[in-house]
């Protein structure tokens, strides 16, 4: 089915056509509509936004774009006034929440064939690809076995989720399954399944226009470093989108950075993107679009600008997107895209006015000027990705947990042999995640830095767990071919998988007796990667600091086992005859590295993998899958249970918005809390909720596996809701993780056990918390797991982007406190009773609303606070029950 419908009569003549070669593509033209509305100034729109100009005309007549919608872009309308609808090419998923939304539609499938309806109504709609690369971990390292050993686990751990997606790949239509091993969704994407201008066939016509998607993962926007139009999505969203639904949002404002200058030797992208992601977050590009420009990003390749788009939820922004100009169309022939494919990329982006280069009649919402050649050596450190320092700062940073006590010192070198742990101890050091892994030039210079090392007898310490895994298979291609990744090995980091592995928490176990040390004697330790997240607990939850570095300083701090070290002043070790080597010594030049990756990143190793992406191993080819048209779903599984969220409780609920009264609060939790504190993707304890429920099911604690391999089973994420070690709840005092005190009693136990006494006695319920709640990833269950606790509403300062609209697709109402006021303001401490009334008339997008408080001293207070439900097709979810039931009802009645 063709994405092209016929335009209405005022627009029919903006369509025309563009001769690539020998082929003619019909298009809808940007040109031809600045002639048809002579007071539009398109040429002034940033790049970005022409884009999403583009798709609101070329879906005018599919009756969720008006005529107005068009013209409020291209008149450069005032951002926020107009809720816009955006229609997606196609729709991307890592595994991790992936496999959910697929169990989500298998439900939704057999809740239409129990209604008398045709099952296969609830397919995807367009082009949908799902990439393996969350479910590997790290549990084996630091040997030649690793990658084998850790994959051979995978498999068995997740057998029946593999047999899940093999199902689905020939069950549903527009689906395609790239297996495990394949790398990570992000650089796959960038890769391979990206084309900056997509084409095809309708009825002998070619159209052309721009590839867009959404994707179930908040670092979608890595893409954009190609000029195409993307971003994160939680799955909730992006199911509707899959079933033909808009993706909605507000016109958004668009913040122009500008670059000028280079990067001085020795300095990285990393040390780039952790300089941008500290200005921007400063400055404030939440729910913004940030459009990189000027003469400095013309000197960034595109895989430095994939690593500075990929970091857009670190800064807070939507996209951080750079247009496609030379530097695009040289990476599309080396990365072996077709010639016909970049020769239409390079036609069309000059036809349209969307070809990069600086343009002075552009007009962002802001401008923010950054010089190149004033980036230093940069980590992030040791909770966000925000919290930038210098280099020679990180020993001070660690002192954020020691609370006024002395600072411990770094320890002497050592040529690594084994000695009791000690405070600012690098117990995990990983190159790992989709950020730094798309960058040939960043892990050129790591192994290049290991073969220095290596040369001189250095290796990482005995007490760091050290991994390597590459984005994609390419990466190991250029690293074998180069030589470099046998000095890797030598100094510690073997290749142990290719997926997310330790940035996605899935680091695996340390060894016992480290793990023994650290519980028994409480030094507080670090993890050290080149990541994009570094929140406490996320990597390993005894690792309490986490930094973010470029790969080549990962090596450095695993040589010198310690983040207490000053790399200017302390050696990273010692040679066999007792030398001191400094980092200096090692560092690799920026000649080396350009050469080699000049050498053997080639267009021959991108077309050899392109040939087999879809292939597999020859443990996918053994996986038997099912071949029902209805998935059967086994009532002994633990991985695999059917999804709730279309039983009749949620789908035959009547339409509408009740009040809230005489709810609890569940919870009452401060700044920053991110979706990992809310649902945790780390390893299952033995000793949590979900742990207990797994023994009762007659689960060994080694079989445990993690929460994001048993996301399609709503006992265990239930349980899991809330239970990061690390969550600190103001209602529980003096205890860390998934506690809380039932009221009014005030009797402490469990979240899970609390929301389920509170469920017995049909008591809603609702969380109060402080600034930037949902930050981090988009992960679904942290708004289906509120929803399956009985949470109604959340009460906060602010919501991160994706999240507030996971919760409003979930059916959970987002009220947000007014400017400079809080759950401080209002003296809530979680004793008291929430009403919230007149819903079903006052119930308007961004509307007042009040909140109704009855203290346990009898005091009443009313608090006026923002509906954070943002537009009027959140709010026909919401009155619905959420997204899915929406799209559910509307293909059922």
């Amino acid at each position: 089915m063709g994405l092209h419908t016929k335009l209405p009569k005022t627009l029919n003549d903006v369509e025309r056509t563009l001769r690539v070669g020998t082929r003619d593509y019909r298009f809808v033209s940007l040109a031809a509509l600045q002639d048809a509305m002579p007071s539009a100034r398109i040429a002034e729109l940033p790049v970005s936004l022409k884009v999403l100009l583009e798709n609101l005309l070329r879906n005018v007549a599919r009756g969720s774009v008006s005529v107005e919608d068009v013209a409020a872009i291209a008149h450069g309308g005032d951002a926020g006034d107009r809720e816009i609808c955006f229609h997606p090419v196609r729709v991307l998923m890592p595994d991790s929440s992936g496999i959910p939304l697929l169990a989500d539609l298998t439900a939704m499938r057999a809740a239409m064939v129990r209604s008398g309806k045709d099952g296969n109504g609830v397919n995807p709609l367009i082009p949908v690809d799902i990439v393996v690369d969350h479910s590997a971990t790290a549990e084996f390292a630091r040997s030649s076995t690793a990658l084998s050993r850790n994959l051979e686990l995978e498999y068995r751990l997740n057998d029946e989720r593999y047999k899940f997606l093999k199902w689905a790949a020939t069950a549903y239509e527009n689906f395609r399954v790239l297996p495990p091993g394949s790398g990570i969704v992000h650089q796959v994407n960038l890769e391979f399944l990206a084309r900056p201008v997509w084409s095809e066939e309708i009825d002998g016509v070619f159209w052309a226009y721009p590839d867009t998607l959404v994707g179930m993962d908040s670092h979608t926007p890595m893409i954009n470093g190609i000029g195409v139009l993307g971003w994160g999505v939680g799955g909730i969203e992006a199911g509707s989108a899959m079933l033909g639904e808009p993706i909605t949002m507000q016109l958004p404002e668009v913040v122009g950075c500008r670059l000028s200058g280079a990067l001085r030797e020795g300095v990285t992208s990393t040390d780039l993107v952790l300089t941008v992601t500290e200005r921007l977050r400063k400055v404030g590009v939440v729910g913004r679009l940030v459009e990189f420009t000027g003469p400095g990003l013309t000197a960034l390749s595109i895989p430095d600008r994939a690593t500075l788009a990929n970091m857009a939820p670190e800064y807070g922004a939507t996209m951080g997107f750079s247009p496609i100009d030379a530097e695009t169309i040289r990476y599309l022939r080396e990365s072996g895209r077709t010639e016909a494919d970049v020769a239409l990329a390079e036609a069309y982006a000059k036809e349209q006015g969307m070809w990069g280069g600086e343009d002075e009649r552009r007009t962002y919402t802001q401008l923010i000027e950054i010089d190149l050649s004033e980036i230093e050596t940069s980590v992030a450190g040791p909770r966000r990705p925000q919290d930038r320092r210098r280099l020679a700062d990180v020993p001070a940073s660690f002192g954020e947990f020691f609370e006024g006590k002395a600072v411990p010192s770094a320890p002497a070198p050592s040529t690594g042999e084994k000695r009791p742990l000690v405070d600012g101890d690098v117990v995990i050091a990983s190159i790992t995640s989709c950020t730094n892994t798309s960058n040939p030039s960043l892990l050129v210079a790591a192994g290049l830095l290991a073969r220095k090392a290596h040369a001189m007898g250095l290796e990482a310490k005995a007490w760091v767990k050290t991994s390597l895994s590459p984005g994609s298979r390419i990466v190991a291609d250029y690293l074998a071919a180069s030589g470099l990744q046998t000095d890797l090995d030598a100094v510690g980091f073997n290749i142990v998988g290719f997926g997310c592995m330790t940035c996605a928490g899935g680091s695996g176990s340390l060894a016992p007796e480290i793990e023994a040390e650290i519980r028994e004697n409480n030094p507080v330790v670090a993890a050290v990667l080149s990541a994009n997240r570094n929140f406490e607990g996320r990597t390993h939850p005894l690792a309490r600091a986490g930094y973010l570095c470029s790969p080549p300083l990962t090596i450095a701090y695993a040589l010198a086992g310690n983040v207490m070290i000053d790399f200017e002043k302390d050696p990273l070790g010692l040679t066999a005859e007792g030398r001191a080597v400094y980092l200096r010594d090692i560092w690799p030049d920026a000649h080396e590295v350009a050469e080699i990756v000049s050498r053997h990143v080639t267009p021959d190793l991108f077309a050899a993998r392109k040939t087999r992406l879809f292939e597999g191993d020859e443990y996918w080819s053994r996986l038997e899958a099912p071949s029902e048209e209805l998935f059967e779903w086994s009532p002994e599984s633990t991985y695999l249970r059917c999804p709730p969220f279309f039983d009749p409780e949620f789908v035959d609920r009547a339409r509408g918005t009740p009040d809230i009264a005489g709810a609890r609060a569940l919870l009452v939790l401060g700044d920053s809390i991110t979706t990992d504190h809310i649902s945790p993707g780390s390893a299952i304890p033995e000793d949590s909720e979900a742990g207990r429920y797994l023994k009762s099911c007659g689960i060994e604690p080694h079989n445990f596996s993690s929460y994001i391999a048993r996301r399609v089973n709503h006992e265990v994420m239930m349980r899991g809701t809330f239970a990061n070690l690390r969550l600190v709840n103001e209602m529980a005092p003096g205890r860390t993780g998934g506690f809380t005190r039932m009221q009014p009693n005030g009797e402490e136990m469990s979240v899970f056990e609390a929301s389920q006494r509170y469920r017995d006695a049909r008591t809603p319920l609702v969380v109060v918390a402080g600034k930037e709640y949902g930050t981090g990833s988009s992960r679904d269950w942290a708004a289906k797991g509120t929803r399956l606790l009985g949470v109604n509403a959340i009460l906060a300062e602010s919501f991160e982007r994706i999240h507030r609209s996971n919760l409003v697709g979930m059916g959970v109402l987002p009220l947000q406190f007014r400017p400079n006021e809080s759950r401080h303001t209002w003296k809530l401490d979680g004793t008291e009773t929430y009403g919230i009334r007149n819903l079903e008339e006052g119930l308007k997008p961004k509307a007042e609303l009040k909140v109704t408080v009855h203290r346990a001293n009898g005091e009443r207070v009313d608090i006026p606070v923002i509906c954070r439900i943002d537009t009027d097709r959140e709010l026909e979810w919401y009155r619905n029950g959420g997204v899915l039931q929406h799209v559910f009802r509307a293909m059922r009645d």
